[in-house]
């Protein structure tokens, strides 16, 4: 099971003196970690952001993520960071209809939405269209 492959989906933030290394090259070729860009911005001369999302061995991403940090990139792992109440989901659905990396399915058996946040790409579309606002996502331009 230590060679399973997982996947996490991540923010990160190169300030401006670290943003033009070649970081995420690096996270590929020595870390042999496969990479997926969800979302990138770049603010010349003061900052990059990146969401990726990250699949390998969770040793794989462990060391990666390290690398990351000691190479002075922010790193947040959006899966802890995406919150649904689910006293407050009244299960109508609309979130289904937009929701792009089925981190939100529908569950047959209890005929209730389910959401498994290692999915999700915090594209914040469910959040916009919740009618009772059971979800809080993060985003490319949160603050960390």
């Amino acid at each position: 099971m230590a060679n399973k492959k997982i996947k996490k989906n991540v923010l990160l933030i190169f300030s401006k003196d670290i943003m033009y290394n070649p970081v995420i090259y690096k996270l590929a070729a020595d870390f042999r970690i496969v990479f997926n860009v969800l979302e990138a911005k770049i603010y010349p001369k003061q900052e990059g952001r990146l969401i990726l999302q990250l699949e390998g061995t969770e040793e794989q991403l462990d060391e990666g993520i390290k690398y990351l940090k000691d190479q002075k990139v922010k790193v947040e792992i959006l899966a802890e960071k995406i919150k649904r109440d689910n006293e407050s989901c009244v299960h109508c659905g609309a979130c289904l209809a937009v929701c792009r990396s089925d981190a939100l399915q529908y569950d047959n058996e209890t005929k209730m939405i389910v959401f498994h946040s290692e999915h999700c790409i915090a594209c914040g579309l469910c959040e916009m269209v919740c009618p009772v606002k059971a979800v809080k996502t993060a985003s490319i331009d949160m603050e960390i």
